[in-house]
């Protein structure tokens, strides 16, 4: 058991944070108050995610930019796209919260760990999430303001300044600092940057907690609090919106004639989110991170099965 929890360590921190920011809701509510060190943190793991990124590999993409093209029309509008009914069964908040999970970029560097696992091409990865995540700038406010207006307020011009500076100009600094001669010290000290990034995304899953147990403390009604059968229709429904995503990108991409290296890359950077613009999001518009988490947390799950499956399918094959 002890091998287990440490083999998967960060999924074990993940829930413990959660656990904790949430029972912790009250005496952590100050810290939740300055936006600066929410912004903090979130530079600092879009740089050392950013500055790992071997973006050379998109040349590849480039010369045939059909599959990045598909994965990307996936991840910007077929996600989105699957999330909109659940709005007849899910809870107000616990919607707000699945729409921003669908609408966030593709995760930086998790594609192309799994897409590079599966045996798929990461040069299309890495161009969708090069894309995705320059596009959310744009992509992300013009789609909250669109379909949750009603629920949240939000002003996207606002959304847009913040995300640019929180999200692209990071990853701009990062890139050029590989072309400026890091690239080397990047890559020899991609595990500790790895970790660093992954300390960050746990400090603010803790502060994403504790906002979803402030607003469940703030709940005056205790029938207007999510219900267990509510949490159990979430889950089927994240991990079905990611299932449907993944498979939708390998059959029409196979249905194009792509090969089966491109098809693989198509499914898993078309299907994946990225966790800390999810939660960074969630939290500015006062909807539920909960469903951010399950769909990071499902696609670290799900994906290592059917990467390992495909992997071993090659294998036989060969």
């Amino acid at each position: 058991m002890w091998a287990a929890l440490t083999k998967h360590w960060f999924l074990t921190a993940l829930a413990v944070c959660f656990v904790t920011g949430y029972l912790a809701a009250e005496p952590l509510q100050p810290w939740l108050q300055p936006s600066w060190i929410r912004g903090g943190v979130m530079l600092t793991v879009i740089w050392a995610m950013g500055v790992t990124l071997r973006a050379e590999t998109i040349r590849r993409s480039l010369a045939n930019p059909r599959p990045a093209v598909l994965a990307i029309g996936i991840n910007l509008l077929i996600v989105p796209l699957l999330a909109l009914p659940a709005v007849w069964w899910l809870p107000e908040s616990m919607y707000g919260g699945l729409f921003v999970a669908a609408m966030v970029p593709c995760t930086l560097a998790g594609a192309s760990v799994w897409t590079r696992k599966a045996g798929g091409d990461d040069s299309v990865s890495m161009m969708t999430t090069v894309v995705t995540n320059l596009a959310c700038v744009v992509v992300v406010p013009c789609g909250i303001w669109l379909v949750l207006s009603e629920q949240v307020q939000i002003d996207a011009i606002s959304q847009f300044k913040k995300l640019s500076l929180l999200v692209v100009a990071p990853l701009v600094v990062a890139q050029f600092m590989r072309r400026m001669g890091c690239r080397g010290w990047a890559d020899r000290y991609r595990g500790q940057l790895s970790v660093l990034a992954q300390l960050g995304i746990l400090v603010m899953v803790l502060l994403g907690a504790a906002a979803s147990g402030v607003t469940t403390l703030d709940s005056p009604v205790v029938s207007d609090r999510p219900s267990w059968w509510a949490g159990f229709c979430l889950l089927v429904t994240v991990l079905g919106i990611h299932l449907s995503a993944l498979a939708f990108g390998v059959f029409a991409s196979r249905s194009l004639g792509m090969s089966r290296a491109r098809q693989i890359a198509v499914g898993i950077s078309g299907s994946q989110k990225t966790l800390m613009v999810g939660l960074q999001i969630a939290i500015d518009c006062g909807v539920s991170v909960v469903p951010m988490l399950i769909y990071h947390v499902g696609q670290l799950a799900l994906d290592t099965l059917i990467a390992q499956r495909w992997r071993r399918n090659e294998n036989d094959a060969t």
